[in-house]
């Protein structure tokens, strides 16, 4: 039986950049970007996406999203209730 690694956080920066449309600031290596003033961040193991805006040095946690599978899902989601 073979076994598949999947690291989410290997598409995570470009795939952030396909779905806002904009290239972000890399943070924490390749699981946290900025884009403004809004953070998007890797956590608990690569299985949720939490959006965090900034306060100069505060954070405010808006949101958390869960990670299956296809990164792009979650970050739709964080676009979707960014816009609304």
């Amino acid at each position: 039986m073979r076994k598949t690694i999947v690291d989410r956080a290997a598409d995570f920066v470009l795939a952030v950049e396909r779905v806002f449309g904009e290239r972000p600031r890399l943070l924490d290596g390749s699981r946290a970007v900025q884009l403004g003033d809004v953070r998007l961040s890797l956590e608990a193991g690569e299985r949720e996406l939490c959006v965090i805006r900034m306060h100069g040095a505060l954070e405010e946690y808006l949101a958390v999203f869960e990670v299956r599978g296809d990164i792009e899902v979650p970050l739709l989601q964080a676009r979707e209730f960014l816009s609304g």
